[in-house]
């Protein structure tokens, strides 16, 4: 039966594809796609009953524009809300863990062996202490619950379950996947890989795959133990194995790796292999992650001004997480398990470390440069994206007014019926823009393997990049201005070829129009551009930070009602070029446009709360924390470009 389902869905998922029409609207000078490349349903472990009953179908309604119901505390649904996306996204990845995909189909479906396990029963009746539980035995033990051993021994029971609910994941894209000519809509097929070391170090992946020819098995952490065993498993099984088959894999949340994401691809441990780095190895990573994940709902991994590298960076302040790895949350343990429980099944107590230089990825920008005169090969040359990693089946929710907490690794949904809707710490997440021809797959998947990409904080300003030894300095006047771009340089994600060739430094033309907003809500008006340059010099690493158009605008907010406060920019434009250029370096240079300061979602919830921080005994105890010194209540929204590359190694063929 569940051969014949796989060839059904197969051939629906073929005769979708050809159907395709060109699109009505196909631009060679390329568009910006807004989208979400992270995005859990009720699939997922961690996506807990009280946070959401949502499907992958429900997801991709959601990101086209339609209503959401979410926190559902009982089946009468009291507690509920409806939430809505204000403005529908271009495309969306569903990425569902793939480890506890059976699993959670089991514990959720009635009738099904093992439904009633103890573990399934405590995934249902106490999900916070069972995400924890789950997350110990099978992502840090690699060992899988007694209900997987329900037919043949060896867990094929939880792998059976689990092929079927990736082929219901298969045919909710293909179901979401606009191809008429109207090209409005692209679903991309998608699983989170979600390798876990030590007391939750993160090293997770997503895999996005290019179309609908893709492997009959999502393998997980459990079964494919370190990156490299991940590229393996899709080299053989989708690229070799099945004609037309590609994909890619994206890190993200580096900011709680323990400051080992960046180290070897073969890391299956918290102990970094002894043997050094290959060229060979550092290839296929830069073949197999041309992205990587910049910011999302768990915190922001570009920069930290607590840090002495990063002090003199104010913009690299916002969104930090204090510690460096899940299980390292000074609250979270606490909260899921007692410690004096701990011992008894067998839950280490995780030690809390403050995240370090190796968590971020300007670092690790860096690092590839030295890896590039090292072994001739960069393979931490990352483009940038974003997403929002929600848990509640709502792709591109990254409005900070009313924002309901995404779930999963912060507040339950109905733990935030009194007080803040999520953990202080956490946000609405952010959002993907490709630069693309046309929204198809085929299109936007060209873009993230050509890193022609950028990320947002979640609001939508539009970003250009480009660099290029004959671009002209009055580029920003010219109507033609992206045409003499693409024709004269290369765009963000490109490689400029040596620098000594050329005899003069690089221009770089940088662009950002603010986000237009909405008919009711208007977008914030732009504060200033920067463009952040790292290089390698004589076995040293170096960086800076350069406004180029713009500055500081004298904007603020008004808490009391979130009202924005003075003027802004509604286009910045600047074509630059560096004084300190040395031909001899190897260096990247990448884009971020800062927006005016606007409320976060924390001060909108204060305010509808009624705080007044200013006659503490009025502030409800549940509300304690919008008086916090923690509290940040307004934000700087922003957008990051993919770097380009100056001196250069070309990139591994894909």
């Amino acid at each position: 039966m569940k051969v014949l389902l796989m060839i059904l869905l197969g051939l629906m998922s073929g005769a979708a594809s050809a159907q395709h029409v060109p699109c009505d609207h196909r631009d060679p000078m390329r568009q910006p796609f807004f989208g979400d490349t992270h995005v859990h349903t009720a699939y997922s472990f961690d996506a807990r009953s009280q946070d959401t009953r949502g499907t992958p179908e429900d997801a991709y309604r959601f990101a086209k524009g339609e209503p959401l119901r979410i926190q559902p505390y009982d089946d009468k649904g009291v507690g509920q809300r409806v939430v809505q996306i204000g403005r529908p996204l271009d495309f969306t990845a569903v990425t569902d863990h793939a480890e506890f995909l059976g699993e959670v189909a089991i514990c959720n479906t009635k009738g099904m062996d093992g439904y009633w396990h103890p573990a399934c029963f405590l995934h249902r009746h106490f999900p916070s202490l069972n995400v924890v539980l789950f997350g110990q035995k099978t992502l840090i033990g690699r060992e899988r619950w007694g209900l997987c051993d329900q037919e043949e021994g060896d867990s094929a029971y939880c792998f059976d379950v689990a092929d079927t609910y990736w082929q219901k994941i298969q045919q909710a894209a293909a179901q979401a996947y606009d191809q008429t000519a109207d090209c409005s809509f692209t679903s991309f097929i998608g699983y989170e890989w979600t390798a876990t070391v030590e007391s939750g170090v993160n090293l997770h992946r997503n895999v996005i795959f290019k179309n609908d020819r893709v492997p009959e098995t999502a393998k997980s952490w459990v079964e494919t133990p370190s990156a490299v065993d991940l590229w393996d498993y899709l080299e053989k099984d989708c690229v070799e194995g099945i004609p037309g088959c590609d994909a890619l894999t994206i890190p993200h949340n580096s900011n709680i790796s323990g400051g080992l994401m960046f180290e070897s691809p073969s890391l299956d441990s918290e102990v970094a292999p002894e043997e050094p780095l290959t060229a060979e190895l550092a290839a296929r990573r830069a073949r197999w992650e041309p992205l990587i994940e910049i910011t999302q709902h768990k915190g922001e991994s570009e920069c930290d001004s607590r840090l002495e590298l990063w002090a003199a960076d104010e913009y690299c302040g916002e969104e930090k997480f204090t510690y460096d790895s899940f299980g390292g949350k000074p609250t979270g343990f606490a909260e899921n398990i007692p410690m004096w429980a701990a011992p008894l099944i067998g839950v280490p107590i995780p030690e809390t470390k403050k995240p370090g230089e190796n968590n971020f990825v300007r670092h690790a920008l860096k690092l590839g440069l030295e890896q590039q005169a090292e072994l001739g090969v960069n393979s931490l040359k990352f483009g940038i994206t974003a997403a929002t990693d929600t848990h509640i089946a709502a792709p591109g929710l990254t409005a900070e007014k009313d924002h309901p907490g995404h779930g999963g690794a912060g507040k339950a949904a109905g733990e935030g019926v009194e007080g803040l809707p999520d953990d202080l710490e956490n946000g609405p997440g952010g959002l993907t823009v490709l630069w693309a021809e046309e929204n198809t797959r085929e299109s936007l998947f060209a873009a993230m393997q050509r890193k022609e990409a950028y990320a947002t904080s979640g609001t939508r300003p539009v970003l250009r990049f480009f660099g290029g030894y004959d671009l002209p300095e009055n580029l920003c006047d010219k109507p033609d201005m992206v045409a003499q771009a693409y024709g004269k340089g290369v765009p963000m994600g490109g490689d400029l070829p040596s620098a000594s060739d050329a005899g003069h430094a690089p221009r770089f033309l940088v662009s950002a129009l603010k986000d237009p907003g909405t008919s009711s809500v208007e977008g914030t008006p732009l504060q200033r551009l920067q463009i952040v340059k790292g290089w390698y010099r004589d076995g040293e690493l170096h960086e800076k930070v350069l406004d180029v158009a713009g500055g500081d605008t004298g904007a603020s907010v008004n808490l009391s009602n979130c009202e924005r406060l003075g003027s802004g920019h509604d286009r910045l434009c600047s074509v630059w070029q560096d004084p300190d250029f040395n031909a001899n370096d190897n260096a990247f240079y990448y884009a971020r446009v800062l927006e005016n300061p606007s409320c976060r979602w924390s001060q909108f919830a204060c305010n509808a709360a009624g705080v007044n921080c200013a006659d503490p005994d009025s502030v409800p105890e549940a509300f304690a924390q919008c008086c916090s010194a923690e509290h940040q209540p307004t934000v700087q929204e922003r957008a990051w470009s993919s770097p380009i590359w100056v001196n250069a190694v070309p990139q591994p063929a894909l």
